[in-house]
C-alpha cells in the first residue's frame, strides 16, 4: 500500500461529536442581513477583505485530516450556502489546514453501505450543491486533497495550491471509484489520458504538476496561500456581484454546451447584462473615468 493511502484511509474515522472544539462564526460578522449565527462543530467561517465581502470557510477536523464525515459536509454546504445568500459577500474562499485541505472521503462511514441504500437515498448527491452555488469559490488547498477532498476543490472556480499540496483520486486502490466528480470534473480539467492515469492509479500528484496539468491556476508558499486567495476573492468582490454571477454561470456552460449552443447562450447572458443597472454603471464610469459605483442590480 502506498503512503498516500496510507495516509488516506488512516483518516477514514467516523464524525463522533466532540472530537474537535466547537467554533462559532466571529464577532465580525454583522448579521443583521438574513442570517442567522449557527455553531458549527467542523468547520469556522468568518469574513475577510475589504468591506468584510470575502468569506472565508474552514474545515475543521485536524484530528482527521479534515476526512470528510456526513457531518462535515452538511455543515460545508450550509456555511457556503450561507454566504452564497448573503449580500454582502462577493466571493468565498474555502480551505483547510496546511497539513491538509481533506485526506478524503470518511472510508469507515461507507465501509457497511449497500448499493440499494446508495441508490435509494442518492448517496453523495448532497455534494453537488456546492458546485451550484452563484457566487465564486476559491478553494485553497494546503497538503492532502485525496478523493473527496480533490473532488470538493474542483466543485470550487479557482483552485489556488500550496507548493506542499498533493490530488488525487485514490479510490481505486480500495475496491471502488470516485463518486463526487473525480472522473468527470478531472477529465474536463486536465484531459482524458492524465485523468486516466489518475484514476487507474491512485498516484496523486504534486501542486506543480496539477498547475502545468490545469487543474491548479496558481501554486503559493503554505503560509501565504490563504492570504492570495483571499485577494483575488477580494478583487472579484470588488465588481458587481450581479455581473460576477451571470459570468461564472456564461463560463460553467462551457463544460455542459457545444461550442454553438455555447455562444449562444453567452450571447444571451452578454444581452442580459443591458437589463441591469450594473452595466450602465460601469460603462457611464468608463467614459467618465471615475470608478464605477455598483448597485448590484
Amino acid at each position: 500500500m502506498s503512503a498516500a493511502l496510507q495516509t488516506w484511509c488512516r483518516v477514514g474515522r467516523r464524525c463522533f461529536a466532540p472530537t474537535t472544539t466547537k467554533t462559532i462564526l466571529p464577532s465580525s460578522f454583522s448579521f443583521n442581513r438574513n442570517y442567522s449565527s449557527p455553531s458549527y462543530e467542523f468547520v469556522k467561517v468568518r469574513t475577510a477583505g475589504t468591506d468584510e465581502r470575502v468569506g472565508v470557510v474552514q474545515l475543521n477536523r485536524p484530528k482527521a485530516l479534515n476526512a470528510l464525515c456526513g457531518a462535515l459536509m452538511d455543515e460545508l454546504m450550509q456555511a457556503v450556502a450561507a454566504l452564497d445568500n448573503d449580500p454582502s459577500i462577493g466571493a468565498i474562499v474555502v480551505t483547510g489546514s496546511e497539513k491538509s485541505f481533506a485526506a478524503g472521503a470518511d472510508i469507515k462511514e461507507m465501509q457497511d453501505r449497500t448499493m440499494a441504500a446508495n441508490y435509494t437515498e442518492s448517496f453523495l448527491s448532497g455534494w453537488e450543491s456546492m458546485a451550484k452555488m452563484k457566487k465564486p469559490l476559491i478553494a485553497a488547498v494546503n497538503g492532502y486533497a485525496f478523493g473527496g477532498g480533490c473532488e470538493v476543490a474542483m466543485m470550487c472556480d479557482i483552485i489556488y495550491a500550496g507548493e506542499k499540496a498533493k490530488f488525487g483520486q485514490p479510490e481505486i486502490t480500495i475496491g471502488t471509484i470516485p463518486g463526487g466528480g473525480g472522473t468527470q470534473r478531472l477529465t474536463r480539467a486536465i484531459g482524458k489520458s492524465r485523468a486516466m492515469e489518475m484514476n487507474l492509479t491512485g498516484v496523486p500528484i504534486n501542486a506543480r504538476e496539477a498547475a502545468s496539468y490545469g487543474l491548479v491556476s496558481k501554486v503559493f508558499p503554505p503560509e501565504t496561500l490563504v492570504d492570495e486567495a483571499i485577494k483575488t476573492a477580494d478583487k472579484i468582490a470588488s465588481h458587481s456581484k450581479i455581473i460576477v454571477q451571470m459570468c461564472k454561470e456564461a463560463t460553467n456552460a462551457a463544460y455542459e454546451l457545444n461550442l454553438a449552443e455555447g455562444l449562444r447562450f453567452e450571447k444571451r447572458i452578454f444581452h442580459s447584462t443591458f437589463a441591469t443597472n450594473d452595466r450602465s454603471e460601469g460603462m457611464t464610469a468608463f467614459i467618465e473615468k471615475r470608478a464605477p459605483k455598483w448597485s448590484d442590480n
